[in-house]
């Protein structure tokens, strides 16, 4: 299988996905990537902070970017070059998160630059950048 060719991409082409995190996903993240941060699993810590409650790992959603890029838009056999980020709004245990991306421009050298976004279940915009990638030759 293989995803869209440069040729077969155009500006406002869209994919999303979306998954409920769970208290397992932040765990199993945290052990992943070694980030233990007790904000995001020490709960008595994260009562005193401005969140009141522990929350997701922010790579935890953008995650999902890459999981669209890699798996629908531009699909299997991107090569995911460039991102950027800005975390907007914080990611709790339980929310369901929508992640969105969509071509912006055909660059040259065959690559596209992609916006990002990522959505909780209530519209809230949680995170966006923009992305460049190969995609499948």
């Amino acid at each position: 299988m293989i995803g869209k060719t440069y040729d077969q991409l155009f500006p406002g082409d869209s994919a999303e996905l979306s998954k409920t995190f769970s208290e397992a996903d932040i765990y199993l993240y945290a052990g992943i990537s070694g980030d233990f941060n007790p904000a995001h699993v020490n709960e008595a810590y994260a009562r005193n902070t401005f969140f009141k409650t522990r929350i997701a790992h922010g790579m935890l959603s953008a995650g999902l970017i890459s999981a669209v890029i890699g798996t629908q838009l531009p699909g299997p056999g991107s090569i995911y070059m460039q991102q950027t980020l800005s975390f907007l709004a914080p990611v709790y245990m339980g929310d369901t998160i929508t992640a969105c991306v969509e071509v912006v421009e055909k660059m040259e050298k065959k690559k596209v630059r992609l916006k990002t976004t990522c959505m909780n279940q209530d519209a809230v915009i949680v995170l966006e950048g923009e992305a460049i990638v190969s995609p499948p030759r």
